[in-house]
């Protein structure tokens, strides 16, 4: 470290951090009188241009970041050649070093700690920033449980190797999402992707996708499942493992749409969790008063094997009604016998009706018969019971699975899975391309659930479309599903408008809707070099070295042949044509043996 203090104001400390762009030091702000961390790249950066102007452009703007789950930036200079960051200092641990002590971490922990860096990324995404390298070393836990993401200002670089050392943490390829391991551009579902594999490393203490290299791992990420955090530890629940999976999706299309909802996602099952009522995430919590937790009212019966892990609660036992006068009788209804239940149903049924007033109306008009009055019979229908109510799981995403682990996540969720198989150019074989239920609908446990499994492109025999014309191979090639590039070159031995040659050759199979390529024959002809423009002297050298041409005449043209005279330069070639034919240009096709004639400017 040669300078101590930058631009008179920041003083470094001690070094906290390295990574593989840059250093981080501990400091203090002499102006304002507080702790500050600050940022130096690395000195092999400095000849780099385009690495400067983004770790400026990028700090300005996360300069404009404020949010309780984002590390502040507060400046970005340049003292001589060192260039710097300022950012808040914030009091903590790593989450890297927590996992790794501590891991797997309690579950609502974790859920807490993930929904507050989800928060903090849809801060960042509101304001147009990616953050590009979501990993847990890249984000601070204070004493508190308070979550601070922090190295928005660096661009990372996502194909370096992973490497952890005492007080050092570089970029790693471990939290890399498969359209960025694909080397297309990363988007706000791309730190999406990261934080699942955060959250999933946060609740196993593993990577879901390890390897002997980077490449090996950013291949994984790209085409294989993970292992279903369940498999690992058993006691995650079934709802918590299919936001995990959702978030890890290869499709981003097939994640949450948001940081945002991934946060809401996360909160929900945490407050369903704690009220242990609901079997799937994310749902809102429902407006009457929920079932009873399993534990209050167990069943005598255990539950058939397959379902959720939750009792179905029984259902209310059905009751005859009774009139209000009737309370409090209870079990000693049935003993007094059939007769003084007929007369309890019979008041019951006269209150039901409204015809209490008739009945007392005809017991005041019955002379000395007042007690004698019998009921007519009457059936009385109980009320109908409660619904039980309705246990539902969450269908998990199994796009991009291969069969078996698709088929394992759903019976875990308690769905049967149907297999189908279809071709497809852009999925690879045994991969699954899509399912009938959405990822995060809700079912009935035993549901099925149907998925296609990619059988890889649907392959085409290539035929032999050499040395037949090339209009009737390009129709031939079509009509089998294949595009077809038509390139033309000159051939000695083929004659024009016939194939000279196929790439791919004939006989191998290709996917349907591949595009093969033909060279059709131009005849015996010979490319015209690029001599007009040149000056006399050069261009009779290269039409001396030509095979095929050659030069027989230099027409010089002066003032009064040559229109534009003016324009061009003393012995300037303007012009070439064949002897007795017509005119050419540079890079046209004429026969082989042509006799060329050039025209060129006449000095003045």
């Amino acid at each position: 470290m040669q300078q101590t203090i930058l631009d008179g104001r920041y003083e470094l400390e001690r070094l906290i951090g390295e990574g593989g762009m840059a250093r981080v030091y501990a400091g203090r702000d002499l102006r304002l009188n507080r702790r500050v961390a600050i940022k130096i790249p690395h000195r092999h950066y400095l000849s780099d241009p385009e690495f400067l102007s983004r770790f400026r452009h990028e700090a300005q703007a996360a300069a404009m970041l404020s949010h309780p789950n984002i590390v502040d930036v507060y400046d970005v200079g340049q003292d001589g050649d060192v260039h710097y960051l300022v950012m808040e200092y914030v009091e903590g641990t790593n989450l890297k070093t927590i996992i790794t002590r501590e891991a797997p971490l309690p579950i609502a922990r974790a859920v807490d700690l993930a929904a507050q860096i989800a928060r903090g990324l849809h801060a960042a995404h509101r304001a147009g920033l990616i953050h590009r390298d979501i990993k847990p070393q890249n984000i601070i836990v204070t004493p508190d449980g308070r979550a601070h993401i922090s190295d928005f200002g660096v661009a990372k670089s996502h194909l370096s190797t992973a490497l952890t050392e005492t007080g050092v943490a570089f970029g790693t390829v471990d939290y890399l999402s498969p359209e960025q391991a694909q080397g297309r551009p990363a988007t706000p579902l791309s730190d999406v992707y990261a934080l699942g594999v955060v959250l999933y490393e946060m609740l196993t203490g593993r990577l879901p996708f390890t390897g002997d290299n980077a490449l090996a791992v950013a291949m994984k990420h790209v085409t294989e499942p993970p292992a279903p955090p369940r498999q690992l530890v058993p006691t995650i629940p079934p709802g918590l493992e299919a936001l995990v999976l959702r978030a890890l999706a290869k499709d981003p299309a097939q994640r949450p749409a948001s940081a945002l909802e991934f946060a809401r996602m996360l909160r929900a099952y945490d407050q369903a969790a704690h009220q242990e009522t609901l079997v799937s995430p994310g749902l809102p919590r429902p407006a009457s008063p929920p079932p009873q937790p399993v534990g209050s009212a167990r069943p005598a019966a255990p539950p058939a094997s397959g379902t959720t892990g939750r009792v179905p609660i029984p259902p209310p036992r059905s009751a005859p009604s009774r009139a209000p006068s009737q309370d409090g009788i209870g079990c000693g209804v049935f003993l007094v016998g059939l007769l003084i239940l007929a007369g309890v149903l019979g008041l019951v049924f006269v209150i039901s009706t409204g015809a209490l007033g008739q009945l007392f109306a005809g017991l005041g008009g019955g002379g000395s018969n007042g007690g004698g009055i019998t009921p007519p019979p009457v059936t009385v229908e109980t009320g109908t019971p409660t619904p039980t109510p309705q246990i539902t799981v969450v269908v998990p995403d199994v796009t991009n699975y291969s069969s078996e682990a698709a088929d394992q996540l759903l019976r875990q969720a308690s769905l049967q899975p149907v297999r189908r198989e279809a071709h497809n150019a852009e999925v690879a074989i045994g991969l699954v391309i899509g399912q009938d239920v959405p990822a995060g609908s809700l079912l009935p446990p035993g549901s099925p659930v149907t998925y296609t499994v990619s059988l890889g492109p649907q392959l085409v025999e290539l035929p032999n479309v050499t040395r037949i014309p090339g209009v009737i191979a390009r129709d031939r090639l079509t009509a089998q599903g294949l595009r077809v590039d038509v390139r033309e070159e000159p051939s000695r031995d083929v004659d024009a408008g016939f194939v000279i040659s196929q790439s791919p050759n004939a006989g191998l199979s290709v996917p349907l809707g591949s595009t093969v390529t033909i060279v059709v024959s131009r005849g015996d002809v010979v490319r015209f070099p690029d001599v007009i423009g040149l000056q006399r002297e050069q261009a009779e050298q290269i039409l001396r070295t030509t095979p095929g041409l050659t030069l027989i005449f230099v027409d010089e043209q002066g003032p009064d042949r040559l229109p534009g005279y003016e324009r061009y330069a003393d012995n300037e070639v303007v012009s070439a044509q064949i002897e007795n034919g017509p005119g050419i240009l540079n890079g046209d096709y004429v026969p082989r043996g042509s006799n060329i004639i050039l025209g060129v400017k006449r000095p003045a």
